[in-house]
């Protein structure tokens, strides 16, 4: 392990410099306006904050009217304040987690340079800002990236408190209280970001490390003890009881609910009736934490993804980065770690970083492989990885400066250099393929026509993407040659130059190729974001809607969340849709009643007001009295109301 000295100040603000110009240019440019908000959790996450705003309420959650009791505040907070200052629309709604974003590269980037060199460092930053799992999961408004960011900080704390330059002397005495209070704070934002695994998370890979690297219980008590454990709980309550508290006392249980039940080897949830309801507390602790992690939650309205596939999207959440994690883990020193406790052996200041960098990375991953997962959710576990990856990297580039004979890291590096070739060049052949046999579309084809629906693959965050067949690749032109260029020339780049023991210059040009697939991906979820978002039909209604004026989802209301947010609109009614994010709360007894029926929804179909029907083209049209007038249609969907355009 290195420190940094008073020298590294030019190459840690240059370093900064680059990741925030690089930052500005991919998540805080427009990225932050186009394409709009997306369908599902993207518009409802920015309609939650709208009402927040809106009803002046920061405890108790909202979405179209109903109380939202499934999720942490912090995120929607963020945005809430963003919407006050900025005010309500796309740009504003996303800016939070781009700063988040900024922040988690800038903090690696420091701890990178703290723990290894400055140009470790700046690995960690570019492979953060460059990583395909932070950049897509980035634009959905998801609280993912900020437990990245807590987790990142509470690790870097407890880090501080291990390491630096009078490390033993920390080994031996009391550690910082500020430190240890800092720890304690960063675990209550994260509570306050997703619920439990905030503290979970924290703890385990500290417990983890100081049993490996104290080796016997009374060591590692003793060292618990000089960690300030009871004012860090002090510090952690104070930061994380008080909403926890206020939003308990606001939404207690109504009526009689029922409780949890075994029998016949088998648990029994309760469901909830109209005004028989458990309160947040249940809620929020029991059904959505508990009950989730061991896949009993109600309602059983979500999918988990394969095992084999949570854990192979790891590498492409990292790529090209992934192709050195296996070196990088590799450099752990985990038979010392795990030597038995009559060992005196005891591991170096260097060897303790990368162990517990490799609890990090491997402790979420194992966590969420025993539950039920969705693949963002391996995205805690990402800045662990990078930094391994980073000191790595960085380890190559020395031995390679050094001439250093035999020179293992940077034959190895050769040998990743040449399956990422290999791998860079059948990608880029695969789009090459579909760039040349595939078509334009004419000018005004929707691009839902020329998909192949897919339903059940849904359940990934960009299911849809799996739609896409040759006929739809014309579409992607643009984004499949920019794609095809950077996955050849960066790889090859790499190749040549770890061939001529270049390896730092090999790592820039691979970075400058990812951050070119970062664009391309970019383009083709813009060309994409009319099938997944319903901002043109909320466009088309927007200059006629009145208040008095009735909008109506066919199925459930995430479907087509983005009309509420753009319209500004938190009475929408849903057609045989009561499930999903609006399910729980709508049983509370002043939720509004806007759940409709056919026999209901053709009764106000008669009445004078005008009635905007959302639909999505896969599904039958209800059958409805009078006069069915079109109105327009995009991505899959249509809007029909019961009157004509007046204009």
């Amino acid at each position: 392990m290195q420190t940094t000295p008073t020298s590294s100040t030019s190459p840690a603000t240059k370093n900064r410099l680059i990741l925030f110009i690089l930052w500005l240019l991919f998540y805080a440019s427009l990225t932050l306006f186009v394409p709009p908000l997306l369908d599902d959790a993207d518009s409802v996450h920015a309609e939650v904050a709208r009402e927040m705003l809106q009803r002046n309420d920061w405890v108790t959650l909202y979405a179209n009217g109903i109380r939202y009791l499934e999720k942490a505040p912090i995120l929607y907070w963020s945005m809430a304040l963003s919407f006050k200052l900025f005010g309500v629309n796309t740009a504003a709604a996303r800016l939070p987690i781009a700063l988040t974003v900024l922040a988690l590269a800038l903090i690696l980037e420091g701890f990178a340079r703290r723990a290894f060199s400055a140009r470790a460092g700046l690995y960690a930053g570019l492979m953060l800002l460059s990583s395909f799992g932070i950049f897509i999961f980035t634009r959905i408004l998801l609280p993912d990236a900020d437990v990245c960011l807590w987790l990142t900080l509470a690790l870097y704390f407890y880090w501080l408190t291990e390491s630096g330059p009078t490390q033993q002397a920390h080994r031996q005495a009391d550690a910082s209280p500020t430190l240890c209070w800092l720890f304690a704070t960063c675990c209550a934002l994260n509570v306050l970001t997703k619920g439990l695994i905030g503290i979970v998370f924290p703890i385990l890979i500290v417990l983890a490390h100081l049993i490996l690297t104290r080796r016997s219980l009374p060591a590692v008590i003793k060292r618990i003890r000089q960690l300030h454990p009871i004012s860090s709980i002090i510090v952690f309550l104070l930061i994380a009881a008080p909403w926890h508290v206020l939003i308990a006392q606001a939404n207690p249980t109504q009526g009689h609910p029922g409780a949890l039940t075994f029998s016949h080897r088998h648990w029994s949830v309760p469901l909830p009736t109209d005004g028989n309801v458990h309160g947040w507390l249940w809620f929020y602790f029991v059904n959505e934490q508990l009950l989730r992690y061991l896949n009993l939650r109600v309602p059983r309205d979500y999918d988990t993804v394969p095992l084999l596939l949570f854990w192979g999207l790891i590498l492409v959440w990292l790529m090209p980065w992934s192709a050195f994690l296996y070196r990088a883990l590799a450099s752990v020193p985990w038979r010392k770690a795990l030597r038995p406790l009559v060992s005196i052996r005891t591991l170096t200041p260097a060897e303790s970083t990368r162990l517990l960098l490799a609890l990090w990375a491997v402790i979420p991953v194992l966590f969420f492989s025993l539950s039920t997962r969705q693949e963002y959710y391996v995205l805690p576990a990402l800045p662990g990885m990078i930094l391994l990856i980073a000191a790595w990297l960085n380890d190559e580039a020395t031995e390679a400066e050094s001439f250093t004979v035999p020179a293992p890291l940077v034959r190895s590096g050769q040998r990743i250099s040449t399956v990422l070739l290999v791998l860079g060049s059948l990608a880029a052949l695969t789009a090459g393929f579909f760039l040349l046999h595939s078509h334009a579309p004419t000018p005004g084809t929707d691009l839902a026509s020329l998909l192949k629906q897919n339903p059940g693959d849904y359940a990934l965050s960009f299911g849809h993407f799996l739609d896409l067949n040759a006929q739809a690749m014309g579409a992607f032109r643009n984004p499949l040659l920019l794609t095809a260029i950077a996955l050849f020339t960066g790889p090859l780049a790499n190749w040549l130059l770890r061939r001529n023991y270049q390896p730092h210059a090999a790592n820039l040009c691979l970075a400058a190729s990812t951050f070119a697939f970062l664009l391309a991906a970019h383009l083709g979820l813009q060309i994409f974001s009319p099938v997944l978002s319903s901002r043109q039909l909320a466009t088309a209604i927007e200059s006629e809607l009145k208040p008095s004026d009735l909008i109506v989802i066919h199925g459930e209301y995430e479907a087509a969340s983005t009309l509420g947010f753009y319209l500004h609109r938190s009475d929408l009614h849903i057609l045989d849709g009561r499930s999903s994010n609006l399910w729980y709360g709508s049983f509370f007894p002043d939720a509004p009643p806007i759940f409709e029926d056919a026999l209901s929804l053709k009764i106000k179909w008669l009445e004078p007001r005008r009635i905007f029907l959302w639909q999505d083209l896969s599904q039958p049209v209800p059958t409805l009295p009078g006069k069915i007038h079109f109105i327009a249609q995009s991505g899959g969907k249509e809007i029909l109301s019961n009157q004509p355009n007046p204009y």
